[in-house]
């Protein structure tokens, strides 16, 4: 009776364990989130809340996804022509202020203080921006008067119940490279973002009306199909080229819709029913946008489940694995529709994980993405419990671009150590390269590589030139490895630093 009572005892200890044991962990994957902002879906929770309190709230989702082990947040900073930030070319948003045009009450860039916080706990910032958008309604009344859709009408074209720039315009390209511009110039992003929006999805029984600058501007013998991606071919490549001509380390990446084609309209196609694809519905084209080697990154969004017959979430995954080249690959997910789907799949607390642990298991996916922030952050517990012991428990290196230079920079020690009593200072020569700084416990020998469950933590390197250790961080510790992150993701050989040492 006690034998097996002991053995009952020892195979529910084992059981109970196995439950909670975290798969093996990539040390380097891509783990976004997308902040969205249009309509205040994430945040600001209302555009009338007061600057103290969308800080707290904008905090409150990095540090949700901190803890969750992400590295990089998507943020929408430009929703339908307008900005949530001080632009030459659009006003301030109303999601953002509460009516459209009007400036902040703070006079401290509202902008720079999010990607700076985002920054500070070791997380990416990619700008989001939707590119032909122009209006999110037909209620023109509030628009402010420096908008486009009052500054330029002759760019406007309605479709349904909004408004878009259109895309055949040399007018409007140059706008949108001018908006790119401004924002890579200006602030320290790390990747500019398109989403799926391009031409507008189509809605039975409307037309856009784009035929004047169609018969104006196509090519000679070229259908109206063709022109209108080659429209969108030249905002992907001249995006690419204006932010690599700034800043050649900030990443370019757009997360189109999941579906390319259909197979039933073309063999290579996916073995997908959907209603409407990227290619003939949206006139964008990521194959080629690849094969030009005009993105960093590609994120479709795979926003179904695993085994839906129409639109299987394993199939599509599957298929853009066998398309892709020439730049990173992460899925998009859509954890918004956890238990708030007819895809009563949705209503298992493992669909969303059985999607992580699938893209892992193809060797060309580096990564992840969820829609939306608040996802996860509102409600299901239980699946965001299951993701951080089973999928995150440790974290994650960003993936290194694929265009990233080849020649490994020539990382080097401190030039001083200054400690005070309650911090240990880095002075680095002149390194504008270093984002991040990674700090493992160590011996006196250094390794060859440190394992990232041991990181003490991963700070932001100012001006790539010092940074400042918090003693009660480093504790009684003696030696400290040292590596570097660049602005491209490249981990630098680690270095030993004895903290017990002073160079000044």
């Amino acid at each position: 009776m006690l034998r097996t009572l002991s053995l009952l005892i020892l195979f529910i200890s084992v059981s109970s364990c196995s439950v909670f044991k975290s798969i093996p962990q990539p040390r380097t994957e891509f783990r976004g989130f997308w902040v969205a902002t249009v309509v205040n879906i994430d945040w600001p929770k209302n555009g009338n809340d007061s600057a103290e309190k969308q800080k707290r709230d904008f905090l409150a989702i990095l540090n949700f996804y901190q803890d969750l082990n992400f590295n990089a947040a998507i943020v929408q900073i430009r929703t339908a022509g307008d900005a949530f930030y001080d632009s030459n070319h659009a006003p301030w948003s109303r999601f953002l202020t509460g009516t459209e045009g009007e400036v902040p009450t703070s006079k401290s860039s509202l902008l720079k203080w999010m990607i700076d916080e985002t920054h500070k706990r070791g997380i990416e910032f990619h700008a989001w921006l939707n590119p032909y958008s122009a209006t999110f309604d037909l209620k023109t009344e509030i628009l402010s008067e420096a908008h486009d859709y009052n500054q330029h009408p002759e760019w406007m074209l309605k479709y349904g119940k909004k408004y878009y720039y259109d895309p055949g315009l040399p007018e409007v390209q140059q706008k949108m490279a001018s908006v790119i511009d401004e924002v890579v110039t200006n602030y320290d992003v790390d990747g500019i973002h398109f989403d799926d929006y391009f031409y507008p999805y189509r809605i039975q029984g409307e037309v856009f009306q784009d035929s004047i600058s169609y018969y104006n501007c196509a090519l000679p013998n070229q259908n109206l199909e063709d022109w209108r991606r080659s429209n969108i071919d030249s905002l992907i490549k001249n995006s690419h080229d204006i932010i690599k001509s700034r800043k050649p380390w900030v990443q370019f990446g757009v997360s189109p819709f999941g579906v390319w084609k259909n197979k039933s309209t073309d063999p290579k196609g996916s073995d997908t029913k959907a209603g409407q694809t990227t290619y003939e519905d949206l006139y964008a084209d990521p194959l080629l946008w690849m094969e030009k080697g005009w993105l960093d990154y590609l994120i479709p969004q795979v926003y179904w489940s695993m085994e839906l017959p129409v639109a299987s979430h394993r199939k599509i995954v599957d298929w853009w694995s066998d398309n892709s080249q020439n730049t990173n690959l992460y899925i998009g997910n859509g954890p918004y529709k956890i238990r708030n789907n007819s895809d009563k799949a949705w209503d298992d607390k493992k669909e969303l994980p059985n999607q992580i642990s699938y893209s892992r298991e193809k060797n060309v996916v580096q990564g992840n993405a969820f829609f939306s922030a608040k996802s996860l952050m509102n409600d299901n517990a239980d699946v965001v419990k299951y993701l951080k012991r089973k999928h995150y428990k440790e974290p994650a290196l960003s993936p290194v671009s694929k265009l990233a230079s080849q020649n490994p920079k020539n990382f080097i020690a401190p030039k001083s150590i200054r400690k005070s009593n309650d911090t240990i200072e880095l002075k680095f020569d002149d390194q504008e390269s270093i984002r991040y700084v990674m700090i493992y416990p160590s011996g006196k020998n250094e390794k060859e590589t440190y394992p990232l469950k041991k990181l003490i933590t991963k700070l932001s390197v100012e001006n790539g030139k010092e940074v400042t250790l918090p003693s009660e961080i480093i504790g009684e510790r003696k030696y400290v490895a040292l590596t570097f992150i660049d602005f491209y993701g490249r981990e630098s050989q680690p270095i030993i630093v004895n903290l017990k040492q002073s160079t000044e």
